[in-house]
């Protein structure tokens, strides 16, 4: 689950803003327990009890089902959510200039994968999944998610700075997950990103969401699938390579060729790589953000 800083995310806030609640959500992610069962443990009334699991339930955190039980239908609750990550504001560096450019998921200028795979527009499939031969059809210039479970996948994009400009900071920031056939929640991946060639680093992606349904994943998308990911910003900086400003490599602006025409991005999953999970890329039309892979230079 991800969540903006902003009124639509208040009930999860408010729903997780108890110490009963948060023992509740300890509870259900061991066991699917039912009212009486809670209050067992907790040690409180059933009442008390089912209006903290309403809570829960208005938040989307739990969900509950109704099984056959001795005495008839009984509820019972089940935890939802194993992940949730809060998106503030993006910060603005008022002292630079910029450039910006925004990638489609689809104009990929190279590519290498392994099934399962695919290609969705936002309208439909593009061609059968888990055939590679489809990353090469016409329609994925309109693609709005693709996914791989192994291999690369390859991006170019203009590099506007002029003779006189000197990059400071450069960000690429963009919606991504693990691939697992279906999803999976829990499903490590290790991702490594280059540049121009230079490998960035590595980062492990948690899993493959479909817990509840992508903000922007359009209706006609099966509910069993992957429905979001995580916005994930790169950012190479003069002091090294940072994910969402967690430290991912070495790599400083100085490292880069700022005089060449392209930049070129890849995002691989590597054969050799310890948690072969798999990548999916969301882009406008998919998943909780509604933009492609974009790419800021900041410049004085």
């Amino acid at each position: 689950m991800q969540l903006e800083i902003n009124k639509t995310s208040l009930p999860v806030f408010s729903a997780l803003a108890s110490e009963v609640r948060l023992e509740i959500i300890q509870l259900l992610s061991k066991n699917k327990m039912n009212i009486k069962e809670l209050s067992a443990v907790l040690g409180i009334s059933s009442p008390i009890v089912k209006k903290h699991v309403e809570k829960l339930e208005e938040a989307g955190i739990i969900r509950t089902e109704k099984i056959p039980g001795k005495s008839g239908l009984q509820r019972i609750s089940i935890l939802k959510v194993d992940h949730i990550e809060v998106n503030f504001p993006k910060k603005i560096y008022h002292s630079f200039a910029t450039y910006e450019t925004s990638i489609p998921i689809g104009h990929f200028t190279d590519y290498q994968v392994k099934p399962t795979c695919g290609l969705a527009t936002s309208k439909d499939f593009i061609g059968p999944v888990d055939q590679t031969k489809y990353f090469m059809d016409p329609q994925r210039m309109q693609a709005s998610i693709l996914w791989f479970t192994q291999g690369f996948i390859e991006y170019k994009t203009p590099n506007y700075l002029q003779e006189a400009d000197q990059l400071q900071q450069l960000e690429i920031s963009f919606e991504i997950g693990s691939e697992f056939p279906f999803s999976n929640d829990v499903w490590p991946s290790d991702i490594t990103f280059s540049l121009n060639d230079q490998e960035l680093g590595t980062w492990q992606s948690p899993g493959d969401y479909a817990d509840i349904r992508g903000m922007y994943t359009p209706e006609w998308w099966p509910d069993n699938l992957n429905q979001y990911g995580l916005l994930k910003t790169i950012r190479i900086t003069s002091h090294g390579t940072y994910m969402d400003g967690e430290p991912l490599s070495d790599v400083t602006i100085a490292d880069l060729d700022t005089g060449i025409d392209l930049w070129k991005l890849r995002m691989e999953v590597k054969e050799e790589a310890e948690h072969v999970g798999g990548l999916t890329l969301f882009g406008r039309h998919f998943g909780n953000h509604d933009q492609d892979i974009n790419v800021k230079l900041y410049y004085i």
